[in-house]
């Protein structure tokens, strides 16, 4: 698995953490937003774009983990492969270095 996969991953995760300040923030977004298009800003309003900016956050995180997963196992793989070829080789020189 490359370092960009794992930064990938890291990245989508990070992007999922809201602070404090970062929910302060928007909220006060929102309002303003609501105001500038004349409506009334709700909690309700509110907690329904929160929800959808996690909703969102959580499909990057598992598009991330996935594809870092499906790597990891081709890698995996690969590498089985790799030590399967590698053993037969030497059992073929040992077989010819034996006879």
């Amino acid at each position: 698995m490359d370092r960009q996969d794992y930064n990938n991953a890291e990245n989508a995760v990070n992007k999922a953490k809201w602070t404090v300040n970062d929910y302060a923030d928007r909220a006060k977004d929102y309002i303003r937003e609501q105001r500038d298009r004349n409506e009334t800003p709700t909690a309700e309003g509110w907690m329904e774009r929160a929800k959808d900016n996690i909703s969102d956050a959580w499909e990057d995180t598992k598009d991330a983990v996935s594809d870092a997963w499906e790597k990891t196992k081709d890698w995996t793989e690969d590498a089985v492969d790799n030590v399967k070829d590698a053993g037969e080789d030497v059992k073929a020189e040992w077989n010819k270095s034996t006879n």
